[in-house]
């Protein structure tokens, strides 16, 4: 076989890549608060890269003349605090002859201020301060608190623990049996059953059974096999579901009456839907992202031939990255305002009349609709809000498979749990219905599912079995 070398051109076609194309495929699967987090860095990394300030009116100067009439009085340097308090409340108080001011009405004192929402660990620390410990049994109990998670439970193995502390068994459960004591009741527990074991010893008047029952037929009791457990306490099954009924008032996480401290998570609406005159509007609600520019001073810099090559290199690669940031969430807002329309477009049913008439929804039908391929509009979905006359919803809440009913009516999966929930709300406690019953009353109303596919929403939406759900 002779080896040879020749020349072939051939057209091929090749998606690359592009810095610029990855950074807008970057901004548009994020949310409105990751979209900030990142503009920010981009103004601390990249001094081309300024905010547009908002232009005031011209009517913004009119407080000079006033200020050169206070420095008259008080000096050019000396801030002017007559105008000040005269903006405030407090200017009848102070300007106003012949009244008389209580010396306490406009005091600022700290206990009119609510303070800050302390967190579980704090105060449970400070419950274990107030009593008479020793350093090591504190250290040890302090030890256990870190270990609590938010519910109060207690996290791992007590030989574990004592592993990583150092400590004897012995003490470890006396540090355990100390936090157990605190406020409120349950906390420091390993399980459910020890949860409402602790909470039952804390009150004066509960039930005779109660502890029987948390002990020994927990499960059966939250599935509602009220005889079962009569039989085995050779009691009446009435006297256990009153008992039932009152283990349920007591609180199976103990850790929640703290909430979740200064810990506080904001929802930013990436759009916002308003009806005019029959009509939704979409608007993108830009108000928390700034308005980029161009610094003016690096454009001079760049026209500016007498500069360094080393620094125009550098100036032109700044002004190049801010422009495509720019550009790319320029991008990311008209591609966000193509699907939200797209959406609301469909689904105007549902934002008219109610989750009931939502319509099934896949990605590819907006795609197709707006000409862009299926992970654009997954991107463009991804962690963003939606704030509608019906209330805040996720984009991706609008995405749901569903089937035709009898009549050719589109339901999708949220609104066919809707109609179970409202046959479950509407059922008698005494007969509920089965999954069964639930399929044939859906096919009433022209839907057409499996009694499977009953019991598969009717457990996506937290709704238990009939026979959990009797006398409920």
């Amino acid at each position: 076989m002779k080896l040879d070398y020749n020349l072939k051109l051939e057209q091929t076609q090749k998606l690359i890549m592009t810095p610029e194309l990855k950074l807008a495929i970057t901004l548009l699967q994020y949310s409105a608060l990751e979209l900030q987090d990142h503009i920010q860095d981009a103004l601390l990394n990249n001094p081309a890269l300024e905010i547009m300030e908002s232009k005031e009116p011209e009517k913004a100067e009119e407080p000079e003349p006033v200020a050169e009439t206070t420095a008259e009085h008080k000096g050019e340097d000396e801030f002017p605090w007559e105008e000040y308090f005269r903006d405030m409340d407090l200017d009848t108080a102070l300007t106003s002859p012949g009244r008389s001011v209580d010396r306490f009405e406009y005091q600022s004192a700290l206990e009119n201020y609510a303070g800050g929402e302390g967190n579980m660990v704090e105060d449970l620390l400070g419950q274990l301060r107030m009593l008479p410990l020793s350093k090591r049994k504190y250290s040890i109990a302090a030890y256990l608190v870190g270990n609590l998670d938010q519910n109060g439970y207690l996290q791992g193995e007590l030989e574990d623990l004592t592993a990583a502390l150092g400590v004897d068994i012995k003490d470890l459960e006396a540090g355990l049996y100390i936090v157990q004591k605190l406020e409120p009741a349950g906390i420091g527990c390993r399980n459910l059953q020890e949860c409402l074991m602790l909470q039952l010893k804390r009150l004066n008047s509960s039930p005779l059974l109660a502890t029987d029952i948390v002990r020994h037929y927990l499960p059966a009791a939250a599935d509602g096999r009220y005889g079962y457990i009569a039989s085995r306490l050779h009691c009446e099954e009435e006297k256990v579901r009153e008992v039932v009924e009152f283990i349920r008032t007591l609180n199976p996480k103990p850790g929640s009456v703290f909430g979740q401290g200064d810990e506080t998570r904001y929802i930013i609406p990436d759009v916002i839907v308003e009806k005019v005159d029959n009509k939704y509007v979409i608007m993108g609600n830009d108000s928390s992202i700034p308005h980029l520019m161009i610094s003016p001073f690096y454009q001079r810099m760049l026209k500016n031939k007498s500069e360094d090559e080393q620094v125009a290199s550098f100036v032109k690669n700044k002004i190049e990255k801010a422009f495509w940031l720019i550009r790319s969430i320029e991008q990311r807002r008209l591609t966000l305002h193509k699907v939200s329309q797209q959406i609301v477009d469909i689904q105007k049913a549902f934002l008219d009349e109610g989750i009931k008439k939502l319509k099934p929804l896949t990605l590819k039908d907006v795609a197709l609709n707006i000409g862009v391929h299926e992970s654009t509009v997954s991107r463009a979905t991804s962690n963003k809000y939606i704030q509608t006359p019906r209330g805040l919803f996720s984009l991706k809440f609008f995405f749901s498979s569903g089937l035709s009913g009898v009549g050719g009516t589109d339901y999708s999966s949220h609104s066919i749990k809707s109609h179970i929930k409202e046959l479950v709300e509407a059922e008698d406690p005494a007969r509920p219905l089965s999954d069964q019953c639930l399929a044939e009353l859906l096919k009433e109303r022209d839907i057409t599912i499996s009694r499977r596919t009953v019991a598969k929403y009717r457990e996506e939406i937290s709704i238990p079995a009939s026979y959990k759900r009797r006398n409920s």
